[in-house]
């Protein structure tokens, strides 16, 4: 079963499978609660100016810390963005109040979710933090479909530049996960800079993602694995602003480095309208 551990506060993502598994839903002969759950305020330390936020889901648990309910809502329904989930009818604190928080899966459960292929796995685990949402913060949700900008991506003219992955290879130098072993799927991002190992389009669409705060739909028609390593000048702006001594653009890294390209339109994407939020009584 695949580990993911992103740590946002530094935009770091060693993951064997990110974000954008599925939509979650309900897996038969499963349970779709937490065994143990804790929330507790979270309390800042060290620099006020540097806020660090770490999200580490695994096999077994959910930990998150100094997490917001708005980012709770984005895991649980396999949202891209924040931009996707509509809280204009929701309290103030939804994206302001940080919380520390903890769900263990129980044993017998964990051992049922082993037996689902696993995108059902990790939908139900999904389930499993709405039920826990719906049940401690009170939460109340509906789905909406709404036009927003997005981006497609696309190969480049020049022909994409991806290196097909060895299906044989076992990276005993690659990237390593939360349990020590390396694993094909993974990638690693940080200042400007994004390796993949044997990943899946869909891992670089979901970072893409993450990066220009905004839906990435992936065009390409790209089926297979890939090995890469893409580096561009990293700023605010997804790289739309970055200086010429500094290195190039994400758009033009892309083209150049691996014949992909990033067209902006508009689509209708998968919206959370957020109905009715409380504070969780802590525990």
């Amino acid at each position: 079963m695949t580990i993911a551990s992103i740590f946002l506060g530094r935009r770091l993502l060693p993951a064997a499978l990110a974000f954008g598994l599925g939509v979650p839903c309900l897996a038969q002969g499963a349970a779709t609660a937490y065994d143990v759950v804790s929330i507790k305020p979270h309390h800042a330390t060290g620099d006020p100016n540097h806020v660090s936020v770490r999200i580490s889901i695994s096999n077994d648990r959910y930990l998150g810390e100094n997490v917001t309910l708005k980012q709770m809502i984005q895991y649980a329904y396999d949202l891209k963005t924040e931009e996707q989930i509509n809280g204009n009818g929701a309290p103030g604190w939804v994206d302001s109040a940080h919380f520390d928080v903890q769900a263990t899966i129980d044993a017998d459960v964990l051992a049922a979710l082993k037996k689902l292929p696993e995108k059902e796995a990790w939908a139900e685990r999904r389930q499993m933090m709405q039920t826990m949402l719906a049940d401690r913060f009170h939460l109340k949700v509906h789905m909406e479909k709404k036009e927003l900008p997005i981006y497609e991506l696309v190969i480049a003219k020049g022909g994409f530049k991806l290196k097909d992955a060895d299906p044989n290879n076992t990276y005993p130098d690659g990237m390593k996960g939360p349990d020590g072993q390396a694993h094909p799927g993974m990638m690693m991002f940080g200042n400007g800079r994004l390796t993949g190992q044997a990943a899946p389009m869909q891992n670089l669409v979901n970072v893409l993602t993450q990066q220009m705060h905004r839906q990435v739909m992936d065009q390409t028609g790209l089926t297979g694995k890939y090995d890469f390593t893409l580096t561009w000048a990293p700023d605010e702006l997804g790289g739309h602003e970055a200086g010429a001594d500094q290195g190039p653009s994400l758009f033009t890294a892309l083209e150049e480095q691996l014949g992909l390209k990033l067209n902006s339109t508009k689509g209708l994407v998968d919206t959370v309208v957020i109905d009715h939020a409380e504070q969780p009584t802590e525990n």
